[in-house]
C-alpha cells in the first residue's frame, strides 16, 4: 500500500515527499549499488515525487548505458532517489533518507543489476 513519505539527504539540504509503498524493499548487485549499499522502495512513477527544498543541491550521475540518473546531494553525498534503467520514468527512493522508516527492520531481495551492464564490472 502506497503512502506519503518525507525525507531527506543527511545534511537536509534536499528535502523531498513521495507517494510509494516501503515494500517489497530491494537492493542491487550493480557496481554502483553495491558501492552505496542503499535499501531501495520498490519503483514509483515520477510523478509521485515533489521536492520540498534544495533542488539545486542536487546533482546527478550516470554510468554505463546512461540512462539511469542517480541523484545526490552534493553537499553530504547521500542518495536520496534515482531513475531508473529498466523502467525510464520510474524512481526508487532510498529508504534510508525516509523519515521514520528503519530500514533494518525490512527483508529485502537482490535484483541482479550486474546482469544489464554493457561495460565490465558495472
Amino acid at each position: 500500500m502506497s503512502e506519503t513519505l518525507q525525507g531527506s539527504c543527511h545534511c537536509g539540504a534536499v528535502r523531498f515527499e513521495v507517494v510509494t509503498p516501503i515494500e517489497p524493499a530491494a537492493r542491487c548487485n550493480c557496481s554502483l549499488c553495491r558501492r552505496k549499499g542503499a535499501l531501495m522502495t520498490p519503483a514509483f512513477p515520477q510523478a509521485n515525487l515533489r521536492i520540498l527544498s534544495g533542488a539545486h543541491d542536487l546533482t546527478c550521475y550516470q554510468f554505463n548505458t546512461r540512462v539511469a540518473k542517480h541523484y545526490f546531494c552534493k553537499h553530504c553525498g547521500i542518495y536520496p532517489f534515482h531513475e531508473t534503467r529498466t523502467m525510464p520514468g520510474m524512481l526508487r527512493a532510498n529508504i534510508g533518507c525516509l523519515d521514520g522508516v528503519d530500514p533494518y527492520a525490512l527483508e529485502a531481495s537482490v535484483g541482479d543489476g550486474q546482469k544489464l551492464s554493457v561495460v565490465g564490472d558495472a
